[in-house]
């Protein structure tokens, strides 16, 4: 790990481009420590300049990729895949007697928003809203939906092009019709966005971002939560804001599952995983647990009562307890030497009959427990080992509703029954074309540079023999108190595996797999953890011969990718190729986009001098210089909200410039954003890049991942 004294001046990158030779070199002052930034415009979008720069990389790209022979067979075999692939629900929500879900056709680009029965029968599925009939080629996707407790309404978020810039619409979940006039500006990636039903189903509270009239630099932050009755207009009143305590990168998400009278507002500052949470009724707010109780994780009960998951003084989490007028939190089930789930917000906790659900993780594979109101009873649900069960849904009668995931088997539901505590199986699931009978999953663990073990989980044929003569993919991501858990492998993994490769998940520090304290040390400060416990994986699977390093491939996205951007400056030898999808660069200047506010409680800010060092100490465009470097594909979008594009461009013209001999491909795409909301077929054409350009630089048989069988 590189240090700097204050006094210092670091040159940065200083290699010539032709593409930038007409550019003057933009210089930044931290802390007396002097950055100079060749590659400063690349960040405007809009220039002509970068659009004609950005047009000659994707044709550059696409000259490369469309010239491979594998190509256009992978992507016959994606599609085949996506298209024998089964019709399946997800999201799954109760509501009024009936399931609402989020179903995915084979032959769609988008999912649509249906009812069905409880019992989840596919014949009774219905179509509240299909986003495919009402924009061209999968441009319209919904970022959320909630439906009422009476069934009868639901809300969803609209947005196009990948953006997550939603507006909210309310439809009639019988006929498919919008009942109230649209609400703009509900959604954002900044801070997301959230909607909460009152009991009687004749308002909801819904969070919304500043209008066109706020100025521009201001309309992604200060998110509120407004009160709406239906059929009273917008007039909306404002019942949680800024003069409640709300930070400008306040994230909001509202909650009253269990048909209270008020709704549950909790709120984290930024995204560095600090929250603090209030009730919220039409009238206004009170807060009841502030940021230093560090629960992270709560439910609001019908008869009032908040169950919680706290990290304060309990590293792994505790289950803890309010009740009016919530002056004391009270912990029902102390810590234990295995790690609450913290996963989406409002699914980590489940409340049905007189039980509360809750999952625990251990390193990555996640059990299901369930405890009475006071914390005893304890029950522990049988789940499948080294599997995943999420999207907890309580059922009437006391049941539970939740899905199981594991690398093998395709997603699947079950409930379980209070009156015998056991699960059955649902026909909620996803049924594969893929055959993988073959293949199996081990558990192995790597020693991180300061002694940490690291879980990793390898996907290898039955069979395998480790001679490090087979092809490598180490796949990790290490942030926010993200859990990489058990799921059903993708098409690409797949193609990948049929081609002799193997496939490796890395449970790094910056996750959440064991708990806040595993969180902690991956963030902030100790960011470069991450990066070590990586680089350690990747070495481990070269010494135990599951590969070699002219055999590694390594990938991640997002903070994944400012993994891969780390990892390949600071061992640049470590692994062969690399694919990075919609990363972050450039560490000194991603708090200037409004999402990058967000990050700073997870990243740390130039504005701090400690945290200053620790940014430029692995950033990885300060760190490209003139050498070789793996053969890296970079993918972006240009809606991107979360990760401004400019950082792939800016990346990718440093690496362009260092000499290397191995190619630095970039991928732009318009018709995306940060991944989330693509359709099908821009999701299968970027899969089908990743996969050719891997095949391709391992030197893989791709006509044996692609022929049929």
């Amino acid at each position: 790990m590189n240090t700097f004294k204050p006094s210092a001046i670091f040159l940065g990158l200083c290699i010539a481009v032709s593409a930038s030779a007409q550019h003057a070199v933009a210089t930044d002052t931290y802390h007396g420590v002097v950055v100079r930034d060749p590659y400063r415009w690349l960040e405007d979008a809009k220039a002509l300049d970068v659009k004609a720069w950005v047009a000659d990389q994707n044709a550059s790209t696409r000259k490369y990729l469309d010239g491979l022979p594998s190509r256009s067979a992978i992507a016959a075999v994606l599609h085949q895949i996506e298209s024998t692939t089964s019709t399946y629900d997800e999201s799954i929500q109760q509501a009024g007697g009936k399931l609402f879900a989020l179903t995915y056709h084979p032959a769609a680009e988008q999912p649509q928003l249906t009812q069905l029965a409880l019992s989840g029968d596919p014949a009774s599925r219905k179509v509240v809203f299909d986003p495919n009939a009402h924009a061209a080629h999968g441009s319209m996707a919904i970022d959320w939906f909630v439906p009422s407790p009476n069934g009868k309404l639901v809300a969803a978020s609209l947005s196009l092009n990948g953006s997550e810039d939603g507006t909210l619409h309310v439809f009639d979940a019988d006929n498919g019709h919008e009942v109230e006039k649209p609400i703009p500006h509900v959604q954002y990636p900044t801070a997301g966005g959230s909607l909460a039903w009152n009991a009687d189903s004749t308002g909801f509270w819904y969070t919304r971002f500043p209008d066109a009239s706020a100025p521009e630099s201001e309309r992604h932050f200060n998110q509120q939560a407004y009160y709406h009755e239906l059929g009273k207009g917008i007039a909306d009143k404002l019942v949680l804001s800024t003069a409640d305590g709300l930070p400008r990168t306040a994230e909001i998400y509202l909650d009253n599952r269990y048909a209270n009278s008020s709704a549950l507002a909790s709120v984290q500052l930024g995204d560095g995983g600090q929250w603090q949470h209030f009730l919220v009724s039409t009238k206004g707010a009170q807060r009841i647990a502030s940021y230093d109780d560090n629960i992270k994780a709560a439910a609001l009960a019908q008869d009032g009562t908040v169950f919680g998951i706290s990290f304060k003084n309990a590293l792994n989490g505790k289950l803890v307890k309010m009740r009016p007028p919530y002056h004391a939190i009270t912990t029902i089930v102390p810590e234990t030497k295995t790690a609450l789930l913290i996963e989406a917000h409002s699914r980590s906790i489940a409340i049905s009959g007189n039980r509360i659900f809750v999952t625990l993780i251990d390193g990555g594979p996640t059990l299901l427990e369930s405890f009475d109101f006071d914390g005893k009873s304890q029950t522990r649900i049988a789940t499948p080992a080294n599997s995943t069960v999420r999207e907890l849904e309580s059922m009437p009668n006391g049941n539970l509703l939740y899905q199981v995931r594991s690398y093998l088997v395709p997603p699947h539901y079950l409930v379980w029954h209070a009156s015998s505590s056991r699960s059955e199986p649902t026909p909620l699931r996803q049924q594969s074309p893929m055959d993988l009978s073959g293949f199996h999953v081990r558990r192995v663990f790597a020693t991180s540079r300061d002694g940490t073990r690291v879980p990793i989980s390898v996907i290898t044929r039955k069979g395998f023999v480790a001679d490090g003569s087979a092809p490598l993919l180490l796949y990790g991501y290490g942030g926010y108190g993200v859990s990489l858990t058990p799921r059903f492998i993708s098409s690409e993994w797949f193609l990948f595996l049929r081609a002799g490769g193997s496939v490796a998940v890395a449970n790094l520090r910056g996750g959440g797999e064991y708990g806040e304290r595993w969180h902690q040390q991956g963030m902030l400060t100790h960011k470069q953890n991450v990066f070590d416990d990586f680089t350690a994986a990747a070495r481990y699977l070269v010494a135990k011969k599951y590969t070699r390093s002219s055999r590694l491939a390594i990938e991640g996205g997002s903070n994944g990718g400012l993994l891969m951007g780390a990892v390949l400056t600071q061992h640049p030898k470590l692994a062969h190729a690399v694919v990075s999808v919609v990363g972050i660069y450039d560490m000194l200047r991603v708090e200037l986009d409004p999402n990058g506010s967000f990050n700073t409680t997870e990243f740390g800010s130039v504005k701090n001098l400690q945290q200053f060092r620790a940014l430029l100490a692995y950033s990885p465009l300060q760190h490209v210089t003139a050498g070789q470097y793996p053969a890296i594909l970079l993918a972006t979008g240009d809606n991107d909200g979360r990760v401004n594009p400019m950082q792939s461009r800016k990346f990718t013209a440093a690496l362009q410039a260092s000499g290397t001999k191995q190619p630095v491909y970039l991928r732009t795409s318009a018709a995306a954003g940060h991944g989330i909301g693509s359709s099908t077929d821009e999701t299968i054409s970027l899969h089908t890049d990743i996969t050719a350009f891997l095949l391709d630089q391992l030197h893989m048989d791709w006509r044996a991942a692609t022929e049929a069988r």
